[in-house]
């Protein structure tokens, strides 16, 4: 998957478009009703019985996947430092507010893909959109929890793409590995990304044409020889279904160890720190 001159482990599918890279690694917040869109409602509701919630009252609600503007296929420019700046801002405000309902009582809703939301997830959301607004008027937003929302006269040459909590699951039963996600795209395509866990005090930071930092010191990803030598995390195999399921089974069968757990967190192994040894994430 990763390697130069290996023969692809996804025959049958096909090649990412720059769109598809650029909404699903703004993590997937364009990735809001992902794989689930794909499945029946049957489906939908059995894959959320896999994902029990321990200590919490549960109630329906409404969420609506946003419409969101195609990206380019690339971003020209350097990224402001101010822009960084209000970046690591944004899953400051977000962390405040999260760790402050970690392991407490909650009441979760189920938005329309069956996924958990909470007073959490949408009051850290609140604070990161005022921020924005407050800091850069002209810059769009595209949240979570509220969809898009275009900057003052019609602005959305920058767009900040979040999730304040990209692990909800994992949040509402107390394990910390949830994470806090910041993306800044310039004319629909990536160029700054924040990975943040609030409660662990750890934070990636990625920005085009610099050096990915961990926690403020550089990281890289390491080598891999070959996929029979890689690492790989899952949120869950039970995320994957129907036509997800055999290329996933193949490339796990492939790797040295298949691992699963951490949501957005496993991200953060790729690149760092230390001897990390993650290599690839699969998701569906």
């Amino acid at each position: 998957l990763l390697l130069s001159g290996s023969p692809p482990l996804f025959p049958s599918l096909p090649a990412p478009t720059a769109t598809a890279a650029a909404a699903s690694r703004s993590r997937g917040v364009a990735a809001a009703a992902h794989s689930s869109t794909a499945l029946s409602p049957t489906a939908r509701h059995n894959r959320a019985r896999r994902y029990p919630t321990f200590g919490v009252s549960r109630k329906a609600g409404a969420s609506k996947a946003p419409a969101f503007p195609r990206a380019s296929a690339s971003a020209s420019g350097d990224v402001p430092d101010e822009y960084i700046a209000l970046a690591n801002e944004l899953v400051e405000v977000a962390g405040n507010i999260t760790s402050k309902y970690f392991r407490t009582p909650l009441e979760v809703d189920d938005k329309n893909d069956d996924s958990p939301v909470t007073i959490a997830d949408r009051g850290a959301e609140a604070a990161m959109r005022a921020l924005v607004k407050s800091t850069f008027p002209d810059h769009a937003i595209f949240g979570e929890e509220e969809g898009i929302e275009l900057g003052a006269g019609g602005g959305q040459e920058w767009m900040w793409v979040f999730d304040p909590i990209d692990g909800t699951k994992s949040f509402i039963t107390g394990k910390p590995l949830f994470g806090t996600l910041v993306a800044l795209l310039k004319h629909g395509a990536p160029v700054l990304g924040v990975l943040d866990q609030p409660i662990l005090k750890e934070r990636w930071v990625g920005v085009s044409g610099r050096a990915s930092t961990f926690n403020g010191a550089p990281v890289a990803v390491r080598p891999c020889a070959a996929v029979g030598d890689a690492y790989m995390y899952s949120t869950t195999p039970l995320m994957f279904e129907g036509d997800n399921l055999a290329p996933y089974q193949r490339i796990a069968d492939a790797v040295k160890v298949p691992m699963y757990g951490c949501d957005c967190y496993a991200y953060g192994g790729v690149p760092g720190p230390g001897s990390s040894p993650t290599h690839l994430i699969s998701s569906a």
